[in-house]
């Protein structure tokens, strides 16, 4: 699939024995380097409450990454809307779009990204959980982003005010349900699907197409897909590498959060563990198993857009992770990055 473009999704992953601190600064390192191999986008998620993920602040996190790298898309994979207010979101989302013009992209989720305890630290008012107004709320940002609130809306004049005119990020719509396919095809976005949440969505991305209302901004649909992805130099070895991922969100199932264990500690848990399969894709192996799976999960769904999430415990697997599947995949930058060392 030579038209293939592949991208990053990254959670910031706490290791083992890593200052939250320490993982920040590897997502910048990791930007840095993906750009040069020559991925499209880095896309950075928002976790609250776990000593698993480092990044609560993707705005924050993407303000660094954008000042760090020359060219490749920075945004959020992504902002959790029912956290915030529409106008807050869009003004700082304008803001680094004018800072860093035709770079920024603001994907929208409605999970929550954590527990309800931290759901409710996370409100101004704690009296109680606040309600479901998502899409009303989606509807008045991208009001606020492309000037068009209605006149009789009481926000309205506010749309003329966003400080990085005339520059704007580019909307996603994030999901992994049917439901969040209609918001995207309704409101005429850009859709990316989160295979790694859920592998059976191939009906859902193909019912946003067909419902699809186009809009000035996009008049087609357009849709990506996340899925997790380890390459090592052999099949054996990217599943030993991923034996720190299994464990650390087989444990997040349980509600225990850690931060990503060892790879000694995963192959301990999973010989401690019955047997099962997986409900998830893991597209785990060597650049030609790992280009198979890639293209696999892309025909499957019918996209030419692939992020890779890839969690290792440690930094520089991730690292070379990335750069064998560039390599594999013929992404432009692959052999220029051999020469570029880690940043410190």
């Amino acid at each position: 699939m030579p038209d293939l473009r592949l991208s990053v999704l990254d959670q910031s992953p706490i290791s083992e024995g890593m200052a939250p601190s320490e993982a920040l600064h590897n997502s910048v390192d990791l930007a840095r380097h993906t750009e040069v191999l020559g991925y499209h986008r880095y896309w950075v998620a928002e976790h609250h409450g776990t000593p698993m993920l480092a990044c609560n602040s993707p705005e924050v996190l993407i303000g660094a990454i954008a000042a760090a790298t020359d060219h490749v898309r920075v945004g959020s994979g992504g902002v959790m809307l029912p956290h915030y207010s529409p106008f807050r979101v869009a003004e700082t989302f304008s803001m680094l779009s004018g800072l860093h013009p035709g770079r920024i992209d603001l994907g929208l989720g409605r999970a929550p990204g954590t527990d309800q305890l931290t759901m409710l630290a996370l409100q101004r008012d704690r009296r109680q959980l606040a309600g479901d107004d998502f899409r009303d709320h989606l509807a008045e940002l991208l009001g606020y982003l492309g000037q068009r609130l209605p006149a009789d809306h009481p926000f309205a004049r506010l749309a003329a005010v966003m400080p990085g005119r005339p520059h704007r990020p580019e909307p996603w719509l994030l999901g992994s349900s049917p439901q969040s396919a209609v918001w995207a095809a309704e409101l005429g976005l850009p859709y990316c699907f989160a295979d790694f949440i859920n592998p059976q969505g191939a009906t859902i991305v193909q019912d946003y197409r067909r419902r699809f209302a186009d809009s000035e901004a996009e008049p087609a649909p357009r849709a990506a897909i996340c899925i997790v992805a380890i390459c090592a130099e052999s099949d054996d070895e990217a599943e030993r590498l991923a034996a720190s991922h299994r464990m650390a969100f087989s444990l997040l199932r349980q509600g225990r959060l850690v931060p990503v264990p060892t790879v000694d500690q995963g192959l301990r848990y999973a010989r401690s563990r019955p047997a099962r399969s997986s409900s998830r894709r893991f597209v785990l192996g060597s650049p030609a198993t790992v280009r198979a799976g890639i293209e696999q999960a892309a025909e499957e769904y019918g996209v030419n857009e692939v992020l890779l999430l890839t969690i290792t415990h440690e930094h520089e697997a991730r690292r070379r992770s990335y750069e064998l599947i560039a390599g594999e995949m013929g992404l432009g930058g692959a052999l220029r990055a051999r020469t570029v060392p880690e940043v410190a």
